[in-house]
């Protein structure tokens, strides 16, 4: 299937300084929100506890905070889950409650505010040694995941385009947690599945394009290296459109239909997906530019002559 049909390849790398230059203002920006805003992470890191309950009729989410701030739990994060009438409440760690009553609690306080009676659905709770743990080996993962990339590149390709295809998953790594800390979306386990999720798929497409520029590097002789890598980003157009778009649509529906507890993992992905093809182009292949690669690089290793044979026979 042919979504576009160029006659002449796209001049992608006229907008390599921009765009090196327009990502790294958008690093820069994560950080800062990183040190001045942090990250807000969801119970699963922090700890406390989960509780699904279940109305009679739609709830009124703000008369619900209110009865539960005049409880003392005026911390309590509280929205809808599924329908109009399961709400799910989310009661960060604390010291002063005791978190085996806590459940009762709660559902005492909202069922003397109604005319009639509040179920519990489910309820969770998540200690702080956990939401320590889980959130160092979530790091961790990230980290083995981005090592082991670069290792395998490296071997496969050479070390200039290793190098733009690692920074180019941290350049979308970052600027998805940025997104997340510059909007004050909750950082939970889906999330973290997402970004590793995006590695996975950002380093494919990234793969897709080097192959194309190595063998476009074998092909063209005389041409320059920019022209080159213009070509196999063209030649590899179609294929990347098609991919993002039926991921995109997946997404999409992931997003409005199935319900608040993958709102996080579809919001990750939709953002991480349009930042993985950008950076595919703009930061993979135009810092391997920018490194120096060169046709001498992609050509294979002369055959290696043996002791005692007599070369000039053979050709």
């Amino acid at each position: 299937m042919q979504v576009f049909n160029f006659k002449q390849s796209l001049n992608f790398m006229r907008l390599k300084w921009p765009a090196i230059v327009l990502s790294t203002l958008l690093i820069l920006g994560s950080f800062v929100s990183f040190f001045t805003k942090g990250i807000n992470w969801g119970l699963d890191f922090t700890g406390g506890t989960v509780i699904e309950v279940g109305f009679a009729q739609s709830a009124d989410l703000p008369a619900v905070r209110q009865t539960l701030t005049a409880a003392g739990y005026g911390d309590a994060v509280v929205q809808l889950f599924g329908t109009s009438r399961d709400v799910l409440i989310r009661v960060p760690l604390r010291t002063d409650v005791d978190q085996s009553t806590l459940g009762d609690s709660v559902i005492k306080a909202l069922n003397a505010a109604q005319s009639e009676a509040v179920t519990m659905r489910r309820i969770e709770f998540v200690g702080p040694s956990v939401g320590e743990e889980l959130k160092e080996d979530g790091g961790l993962a990230m980290l083995v995941a981005l090592i082991g990339i670069l290792l395998y590149v490296t071997m496969r390709f050479e070390w200039r385009l290793s190098v733009g295809a690692v920074l180019a998953l941290f350049h979308d790594v970052t600027l998805t947690m940025g997104l997340f800390s510059v909007l004050g979306l909750e950082f939970d386990l889906t999330v973290l599945a997402a970004i590793l999720a995006l590695i996975g798929y950002s380093i494919n497409d990234t793969i897709v394009v080097f192959d194309r520029i190595r063998e476009s590097f074998r092909k063209l002789r005389d041409t320059s290296v920019d022209d080159t890598i213009n070509d196999a980003i063209t030649s590899t157009l179609n294929r990347t459109v098609i991919t993002s778009l039926t991921t995109v649509l997946v997404l999409v529906v992931l997003f409005y239909m199935g319900g608040a507890l993958i709102h996080g993992f579809a919001t990750a992905l939709l953002f991480g997906i349009a930042i993985g093809t950008y950076s595919s182009i703009y930061v993979a292949s135009a810092i391997a530019e920018i490194l120096g690669i060169s046709r001498e690089d992609m050509l294979p290793p002369p055959p290696v002559e043996k002791e005692g044979e007599n070369t000039d026979a053979l050709l």
